[in-house]
């Protein structure tokens, strides 16, 4: 048994579905070993100014069908100063926290490798929606983002399908094309474009006018974010084929509602090998799941190194299919 006595979690950057079915299970894995816990409120933010409240299993009821997080999240960007780091730490010696789980992306793990490096135990979960982080196949969130825009695109296809239309829909995924090339083979779309893979405007609407020349009525593109204009590109469509050409940003739809079962057990199987890695002694760490099994990797290299690879696979399959 280690010589922790009281635990802090905390979730930081944006949001993501089952951040509080890992909170949950973190809360009540630790007071099951005998631990006190504390939930930090919004983030290194809270921290910083001790927005720190102790908490019990009823504290944490009710959670696993909420989405979200009800500790909140913020971005914190002055945690980058050692100063403010240093006074953060101060914080955590005045209540007695003597270990920390953070939830969140890569900056939420710099700021866990930070707390690490000043002598406080630190374990980092991966929450996000866009499936990029370092050292996991799946990341607490993507499933159940990956679900809400399949819902979306399938209902764009029933009004492209009626209206002879053509539609340019943009998921999130910041610089990470999974969730795009799962909704392309989910939804059997007729074109992706994704960071991971060239792609040229010319190419794809080449590709797009002639599957309408043979016959199609309708088409659907899935864009990754951050890849180009997609109003831009349904303008263009438009005039070079002929129809009706609407885009849609699902934007940050994706990142709320309900978590799906999978993130719910994901979550809470990283919430609970959190606190077993803690009691090991083990600090510094990051968890991911891999060939479902869990596992934990230094928090430097899922920082430092690029993240897992990408679905070209699932990519190449939408090709095939589309």
């Amino acid at each position: 048994m280690s010589s922790i006595h009281k635990i802090g979690v905390l979730t930081s950057g944006g949001d993501s579905p089952g951040m509080n079915a890992a909170i949950r299970a973190i809360v009540r894995t630790g007071l099951d070993c005998g631990f006190e816990m504390y939930g930090i409120h919004d983030g290194y933010a809270g921290l910083h100014s001790n927005d720190i409240v102790k908490l019990s299993r009823h504290s944490v009821s009710d959670l696993l069908n909420r989405g979200g997080t009800f500790l909140g999240t913020a971005r914190f960007p002055e945690f980058k100063d050692p100063k403010v780091r240093q006074e953060s730490v101060d914080v955590m010696k005045k209540i007695g926290l003597d270990a920390l789980v953070v939830i969140g992306g890569d900056g939420s793990y710099m700021g866990a490798k930070f707390i690490s490096e000043l002598g406080f135990p630190c374990i980092g979960l991966p929450g996000t929606i866009d499936n990029d982080i370092a050292g996991t196949d799946s990341t607490i969130g993507f499933d159940t983002a990956l679900n809400t825009a399949v819902s979306c695109i399938d209902k764009l296809r029933d009004t492209c399908s009626s209206h002879k239309r053509i539609s340019v829909c943009e998921v999130m995924g910041h610089h990470c094309g999974d969730l795009a090339a799962c909704c392309a083979v989910a939804c059997g779309v007729e074109a992706v474009l994704v960071p991971e893979v060239p792609w040229t405007k010319d190419e794809v609407y080449a590709s797009i006018k002639n599957g309408i020349d043979s016959g199609k009525r309708h088409a659907i593109i899935v864009v990754c974010e951050n890849q180009t204009d997609v109003y831009q590109m349904a303008k263009e469509l438009e005039a070079l084929i002929g129809l009706e050409t609407r885009a849609t940003v699902l934007g940050h739809i994706q990142r709320g509602g309900t978590p799906s079962a999978y993130d719910r057990v994901l979550a809470s199987r990283m919430g609970a090998y959190a606190i077993e890695l803690l009691r090991k002694g083990e600090s510094g760490r990051c968890i991911g799941v891999k060939n479902g099994e869990l596992v934990h990797e230094d928090i430097v290299e899922c920082i430092t190194k690029n993240k897992h690879a990408f679905m070209k696979s699932t990519y190449d399959l939408a090709q095939v299919l589309r």
